[in-house]
């Protein structure tokens, strides 16, 4: 029997090496001999799996460190040893490609993704995805003063946290989970049709990679119970309806000791009686008297600030828009404020009597009908429709 290579120079690496610099070479490694990138080729396969027998021992502390001690003799017979046996045949080809999936780990969001797509930026460890508390939504009615000008809300809601009794783990106080013996700790399972390999959720652990023999009372093993969460949340200036503001680690709890989700808290702004928005600007609607609007005049219109006068000029005419430049909403980027828009109703008096009533009536003859070219024009065009609707009917009759 040949003799094994020293597992550090397998992986290229220094017997001081980091985990993450182990991890680093096998993944290298792992990559340049993968089965699926080498089909038939029974060296790369071989190459393959010694790679993968020295990243077995090296990552793991306690059997790195027996390897430091007794160098290979520390898995052999009678040493009760871990994932590697003797000779280069040391794993099969199905526990390495597990072992692979392991080390390269199932993205963000305990999702699947292809194999390769993990060769080239495959994310963290599987079994902390999986084991990720959930994403909670809170919907969160504002008014329009706070999404203006931004403030504090305390939030309370109902979720998932971690159980005190097991600090989250599901055993019970005293005892200890056991490695999967399905997936060998890894929280998966890989499945070979040929060429192409998959991988699933361990069903015996649900991805955990571990097994809970005696479970925790009080949360019955899955680390975790209901509880009632409170936190403060600072709500920037310049939201608006669907603005989403994300607080990490404050979703439901991680199951099995695994990492908190986020909470995401979705604004949703009350209207406001005087001010519509549209993005940075206002618009508002501003009553002004028949008389302001001919003859003109200055008026005080509200501003986020307070108020500010603007100018009517006259012969002002209904639905006319006015600008009150930089008084609308703040930038929350820092480039400046929106404007105000204004537009202009003109109220006309409903009770007039006696001497008011005469009044009116002087000034309207002595206006005469220049005044109002907007009415000339629509009976102009009006007068035009109607000959040209007796033109449509006569030519009608004519046919018949």
């Amino acid at each position: 029997m040949a003799e094994k290579e020293d597992f550090y120079k397998v992986l290229g690496v220094n017997k001081d090496a980091s985990k993450d610099e182990i991890k680093k070479a096998y993944r290298k490694l792992a990559i340049k001999y993968h089965p699926d990138k080498n089909p038939g080729d029974t060296a790369a396969e071989e190459q393959f799996k010694v790679a993968t027998e020295a990243y077995e021992v090296l990552s793991d502390e306690d059997k790195r460190h027996k390897y430091d001690q007794f160098g290979h003799a520390a898995f052999g017979p009678g040493r009760g040893g871990g994932g590697a046996a003797g000779g280069f045949g040391g794993v099969d080809l199905e526990e390495a490609l597990r072992t692979f999936m392991g080390a390269f780990g199932s993205g963000g969001g305990g999702g699947g993704g292809s194999i390769f797509e993990n060769f080239f930026g495959g994310g963290g460890g599987g079994r902390e995805s999986s084991n990720r508390g959930s994403d909670l939504r809170f919907d969160l009615e504002i008014d329009f003063e706070e999404a203006v000008f931004g403030s504090k809300r305390d939030l309370s809601y109902n979720v998932n946290v971690e159980c005190e009794s097991c600090g989250g783990e599901g055993a019970a106080p005293g005892s200890k989970k056991t490695t999967c013996s399905t997936c060998k700790g890894q929280g998966q399972v890989l499945t070979s049709n040929g060429l192409f390999h998959m991988r699933q959720t361990c069903p015996d652990c649900g991805g955990a990679g571990q097994v809970i023999s005696n479970p925790c009372s009080q949360c019955r093993g899955t680390g975790q119970v209901k509880g009632k969460r409170s936190i403060t949340v600072r709500i920037p200036p310049g939201v608006e309806t669907g603005s989403r503001l994300r607080v990490k680690g404050k979703g439901e709890g991680g199951v099995m000791g695994g990492p908190a989700g986020d909470l995401y808290v979705i604004m949703h702004v009350k209207a406001h009686p005087i001010f519509e928005r549209h993005d940075l600007d206002l618009i508002i609607e501003l009553p002004v008297s028949f008389q302001t609007a001919a003859l003109g005049g200055e008026v005080k219109v509200p501003t986020l600030e307070g108020t500010a006068k603007i100018k009517i000029p006259a012969g002002t005419q209904n639905g006319r828009m006015l600008r009150l430049k930089n008084k609308g909403v703040k930038d929350p980027r820092g480039y400046g404020h929106g404007d105000i828009h204004i537009r202009v109703l003109v109220e006309v008096p409903t009770h007039l009597h006696g001497k008011a009533k005469k009044l009116i009536q002087q000034i309207e003859d002595q206006l005469g009908e220049g005044q109002y070219p907007d009415q000339a024009k629509f009976s102009k065009e009006s007068e035009a429709f109607a000959n040209r609707r007796e033109e449509l009917e006569k030519l009608r009759n004519v046919k018949s």
